[in-house]
C-alpha cells in the first residue's frame, strides 16, 4: 500500500526558513517522480517543485526560484522540499505527491499527472 507523509509544517516569521519531509512507503523513489504542492484558503493547489525519479531533474515554480530547493534520500525515501525567505502569502497547506515516471528525468507541476498524495502539512507565514 502506497503512503506518503508529510512533516516539517508549522509557523515562521517572513524572511525565515522551514524544510518539509516527505516520507513514503509503498513507492520506491526510483519509480515515482515527487512533486510538492500547496493550497492556500479559496486556491487551487498550485505546483511548487518537482523531483524526477532519477534524481537528476528539478522544476519549480516561477514564484518560488532561487527561493526553494528539493532533494531526495534514498535510504530513507525520503524526499525535501527547503523553503528559505518564506512570504506571509505562501501560506497554505503543503503536500506531496508522487507521479510514476519510471528511472527518467521528467518532472511536471500539474496536479493532474499525480496519483498519490500525503496527507498535507500546515505552513504559516506571519508578517
Amino acid at each position: 500500500q502506497s503512503q506518503l507523509v508529510e512533516y516539517g509544517g508549522g509557523l515562521v516569521q517572513a524572511g525565515g526558513s522551514l524544510r518539509l519531509s516527505c516520507v513514503a512507503s509503498g513507492v520506491k523513489l526510483d519509480y515515482y517522480a515527487i512533486g510538492w504542492f500547496r493550497q492556500a484558503p479559496g486556491k487551487e493547489r498550485e505546483g511548487v517543485s518537482c523531483l524526477s525519479s532519477s534524481g537528476g531533474s528539478t522544476k519549480y515554480a516561477d514564484s518560488v526560484k532561487g527561493r526553494f530547493s528539493t532533494c531526495r534520500d534514498k535510504a530513507k525515501n525520503t524526499v525535501y522540499l527547503e523553503m528559505n525567505n518564506l512570504k506571509p502569502e505562501e501560506t497554505a497547506i503543503y503536500y506531496c505527491a508522487a507521479a510514476r515516471y519510471s528511472y527518467s528525468n521528467d518532472t511536471l507541476l500539474e496536479a493532474t499527472g499525480y496519483g498519490h498524495w500525503g496527507q498535507g502539512n500546515q505552513v504559516t507565514v506571519s508578517s
